[in-house]
Formats: C-alpha cells, structure tokens, sequence
C-alpha cells in the first residue's frame, strides 16, 4: 500500500489558545489510536515551536546556517502523520479527520519510494 506524509501546518498559539489546545489532547489521542487500530499509522510527532527551528544551506561549498524556519510564514509546520492508506482518497479522508484540520491546515502528499520507476511516483498523487 503506498504512504501518505500527513503535515500539519497552523499558526503559532498565543497562552491562551495553546491552552484551549491542549485541552483537545482526548481528540488528539482518539484519532492516533483510531489509525493505529486500523493498521494505518506508521509514525506520528508533534514538532517544538517554530523559534527552536535552525535552517541549513549549502551555497557555493560554503555552510550556511540561520536561526529560525526555512521561510517567515503564517502558518507553520506543527507536526506530522506517516500513514499507510489504500489510495489519496482513503488518506484525504483521515486528513479531514485531524482534530488540528479545524483551524490549521493539513496537506497529505504521497511518499516516493526510492527506487521507484518515475510513472509510479506520479500515479502516486492521482485518487483512484
């Protein structure tokens, strides 16, 4: 079965709504187990904030490295699902299921396999 990068993107809380979040932990556990449960998940994490990031570049042969995320923008990258679904339209399915879906985004790309022959790779996106 092919697999899914579930990547979860939302605007840095401020106190109060990282409170209003964390209580939606329950939610956050009912869908992980509901995954697991079914076979699906492969992986999951929850990222630290955005200022804990460091970007690197190589330009030139010379090492470049920056505090701060790869780009400055609204919504950040939070967190991730790895799973495994039957097609794009099963893993767009659990993707609208993500308690985070309600005031962030979540985008779900297939996964490439390395190795895989190049038609493969871009069938990979198509819904069945």
């Amino acid at each position: 079965m092919p697999k899914y990068m579930l990547l979860l993107y939302s605007e840095e809380p401020d106190a109060q709504e990282r409170e209003r979040r964390e209580s939606e932990l329950p939610a956050w556990r009912q869908f992980s187990d509901s995954l697991r449960d079914a076979g699906l998940l492969l992986g999951s994490d929850r990222l630290y904030p955005v200022d804990s990031a460091t970007t690197v570049r190589v330009r030139d042969e010379e090492t470049e490295i920056s505090d701060g995320p790869f780009a400055v923008t609204k919504e950040y990258l939070a967190g991730y699902y790895l799973l495994e679904c039957a097609d794009l339209d099963e893993a767009l399915a659990h993707a609208a299921r993500v308690p985070l879906a309600r005031y962030g985004s979540v985008e779900v790309r297939p996964v490439m396999e390395l190795g895989a022959p190049v038609a493969a790779r871009n069938d990979a996106g198509t819904a069945a």
